[in-house]
């Protein structure tokens, strides 16, 4: 009985151990909060708070580039965001400015809907055009 016993508490104490130490591990592998906050603000959110670990992914609310308030989770191995909505990485005056680069003038009815911007402008040949312009570089992907 008593060789029962002390089977039964190493056992309980060498399962605990190893389920601290793939705790310590997990731990180390996880990006930290400083780091979190600082891949937000590259990625260009703004006004980054209330950066929680919970459930084994950081989460955070935030402002992103076209000024919508998103909550956010963050993988904590790999740093890949997750938005609760499709949001853009450009505000309005990047995309005014990438519309310009692209020859474009008179920009006007800009507009973020349903993943993508959208304008108003005319075309190098003068003639007005409706675009569709691609959320994360700014690139005319379509146009009316």
């Amino acid at each position: 009985m008593k060789n029962k016993i002390t089977s039964l508490t190493f056992a309980l104490a060498l399962g605990t151990l190893s389920l601290g130490v793939s705790g310590l591990v997990m731990a180390q592998q996880a990006m930290t909060e400083p780091q979190v906050h600082s891949k937000l603000t590259e990625q260009g959110y703004t006004k980054v708070h209330d950066v929680k670990f919970k459930d084994g992914m950081w989460r955070a609310e935030a402002k992103s580039a076209d000024g919508k308030h998103v909550d956010l989770r963050i993988d904590a191995k790999t740093g890949e965001i997750y938005p609760d909505e499709q949001v853009s990485r450009l505000s309005e005056k990047d995309v005014r400015a990438s519309l310009e680069t692209q020859g474009y003038t008179h920009v006007h009815d800009v507009d973020f809907d349903d993943g993508i911007w959208k304008a108003k402008a005319e075309n190098q040949s003068g003639v007005d055009v409706k675009l569709k312009i691609d959320a994360g570089t700014g690139k005319v992907i379509a146009t009316d």
